[in-house]
């Protein structure tokens, strides 16, 4: 069984070497001393979710901290193909799940989309809430899947400042029932992924609508924006569904898994 992981702030772990040790402190501590309850002797990965990661035993549990040799400290490089999950704000939290899901399975970062069909507005101070929980959502998922990077959420985007993006991005793909081609198609025939070489950095847009599905108009200024079209299955799924569906697959087809 991998061991538990515990969050600390980015950078913090550069200094530490094998042997030496590393004191946890704050809620992530609190979590690991009085809920998880662990003791001497045990166990513990610590990361600082960017990318290091600390192996290690617990010398010492306090009241608030948690002391841990490290045995080992190691990077765990990025992708060489990043994945990003363009999740559209959906209804009854299946935005949330969507994220919380894709992350389990391996999204690199994530961003919300305000797009035209969407029932759930972002504004104000919602907005600023709402993002925050979004963070908070993909942290819990990526300390339950043991990983080192937390994924990260970008600014949300409406329509027009999705299309620069798309511009921008070495591949944009809508996930679209009336599409043509299936994903892997079009993943494997992308000219812009072939030559992903090692310390290459690209990324790939996922595109997932809400509930009542993207706009004609939408699909029209994407793909005038350098985006494509793909078929995810043959078969219709919820706008929770569909991105971290096509996570799997691509993980699969770009070999991340």
């Amino acid at each position: 069984m991998s061991n538990p992981v515990f969050f600390t702030a980015a950078g913090s772990l550069a200094h530490v070497d094998p042997g030496s040790t590393f004191v946890l402190d704050g809620p992530e501590a609190r979590h690991a001393v009085t809920v998880r309850r662990l003791a001497v002797g045990e166990p513990v990965d610590i990361a600082d979710g960017a990318g290091a990661r600390l192996t290690g035993t617990v010398a010492e549990a306090g009241s608030s901290t948690l002391t841990v040799t490290a045995s080992d400290v190691v990077f765990e490089e990025q992708p060489e193909v990043r994945l990003v999950l363009v999740q559209a704000l959906a209804k009854g939290d299946r935005d949330e799940l969507a994220i919380e899901t894709a992350t389990e399975l391996g999204i690199d970062a994530v961003v919300p989309w305000q797009s035209e069909r969407a029932i759930v507005r972002w504004k104000g101070d919602r907005a600023a809430k709402a993002h925050a929980k979004w963070q908070s959502v993909v942290t819990a998922a990526a300390k339950q899947a043991r990983r080192a990077w937390i994924p990260e959420v970008r600014p949300m985007l409406d329509t027009g400042a999705l299309a620069k993006a798309v511009a921008a991005a070495d591949l944009a793909v809508i996930l679209h029932e009336d599409a043509k081609n299936p994903l892997r198609t079009v993943l494997t025939a992308s000219e812009a992924l072939r030559g992903a070489s090692v310390g290459s950095s690209r990324e790939v847009l996922l595109i997932v609508g809400p509930e009542g599905g993207i706009s004609p108009r939408e699909v029209t200024r994407l793909s005038d924006a350098g985006a494509v079209t793909a078929l995810l299955g043959n078969h219709v799924l919820r706008s929770s569904t569909a991105g971290p569906a096509a996570v799997v697959l691509a993980s699969d087809v770009l070999g991340r898994w």
